[in-house]
Formats: C-alpha cells, sequence, structure tokens
C-alpha cells in the first residue's frame, strides 16, 4: 500500500500533495528561463506534465518525493521541494525549486528546514543531500542556513549528466542542531 503523502506546515507554508489544480502554476515555473536555470532547464508545457507526472508517481513508488509549496497568505503554489531520490541519483536529497517571485523570502530555507526533518525523522534516513550547481550561489546559501557542507562532488545521470556539488550533513548533525 502506498505511503500517504503528508502535509507539513510551516510558519508561512503548506507543504501538500501535489494537486491538479497546481498544474498550471507548475508549467509556467518550468517554463521560466530563469527559474529552470540550475533545475535541468526550460520545459515545454507536454514535458512539464510528463514530470509533474514522475514527481507525484514517485509517492507511490518510493514513498516520498516533491511537495506543492502553498503560500499560506495567499493560498498560491509557489514551488515545489521535498525528498528526492530517483534512480541513479547520487544520494538521498531534499531538493527544492521555488518560483521566482518566492525568491529572497526565506521561502527556500523555512520548507527545506521541515523536509530535511522530514526525511530524518520519518523517512529515517541516515544523510540528506542537497546537488547544487557549482554556480547557484543563492541555493549554497540555503544549503548552508540549512548546516549543510559540501560532502563531495557528484554526477547526476540523464538527462542531466552535470557535475555538482553534494552538500548535506547526516542524522546525528541534523538532530544536534535541532
Amino acid at each position: 500500500m502506498p505511503t500517504p503523502i503528508p502535509t507539513l506546515e510551516t510558519d508561512r507554508l503548506i507543504l501538500r500533495a501535489p494537486a491538479a489544480e497546481d498544474f498550471d502554476a507548475y508549467a509556467r515555473f518550468c517554463a521560466d528561463e530563469e527559474t529552470m536555470r540550475f533545475i535541468g532547464g526550460v520545459m515545454s508545457r507536454p514535458v512539464a506534465w510528463r514530470s509533474w507526472c514522475v514527481l507525484n508517481g514517485a509517492w507511490a513508488i518510493r514513498g516520498f518525493s516533491m511537495l506543492s509549496v502553498i503560500e499560506k497568505s495567499t493560498g498560491r503554489w509557489i514551488g515545489r521541494m521535498g525528498p528526492w531520490s530517483p534512480e541513479g541519483w547520487p544520494g538521498t536529497e531534499v531538493a527544492w525549486g521555488l518560483s521566482r517571485e518566492a525568491w529572497g523570502q526565506g521561502y527556500a530555507t523555512e520548507g527545506a528546514a521541515a523536509c530535511v526533518d522530514y526525511a530524518f525523522r520519518t523517512l529515517g534516513w541516515d544523510e540528506v543531500i542537497h546537488t547544487i550547481d557549482p554556480g547557484n550561489t543563492a541555493s549554497q546559501a540555503v544549503a548552508r542556513r540549512l548546516g549543510a557542507r559540501v560532502l563531495r562532488q557528484a554526477r547526476l545521470p540523464e538527462p542531466f549528466e552535470g557535475e555538482v556539488d553534494a552538500w548535506g550533513q547526516s542524522r546525528a548533525d541534523w538532530l544536534a542542531r535541532t
């Protein structure tokens, strides 16, 4: 039986199961060149649909995946984040991606912290990584605020096939901080 998809809440965010009504916002997110610069590149609407289905299907197959990020004050979809480790991935990751209008407000750190805590406390992971392009200084800053450090270099599988820094920390390090 598939694992129920959790709802995580922070002061300003609701992280919940992706829903059909989120797709239009997700498709706009995937079409924005600046937003997609470090997370796989721009996707057409049909390719975004396939990506959306992969994210959702991972819940049934793996028992974890990305969650929709909803801004509490407006109810709008502003991104996706959560535990992520598809076939060939270099580790158990908590990843984030927010729409450009949500940048610079601390949402990535706030939501990712809830997801890291979920990965360690509920999923029982021993390590959480964040695969970050060496040029992505904004995500590096988020990783630092989460208490992560560069653990190693990693290679992403196809279709990404790029070299990244694997930032992260152990469960013991996380639990000592929280």
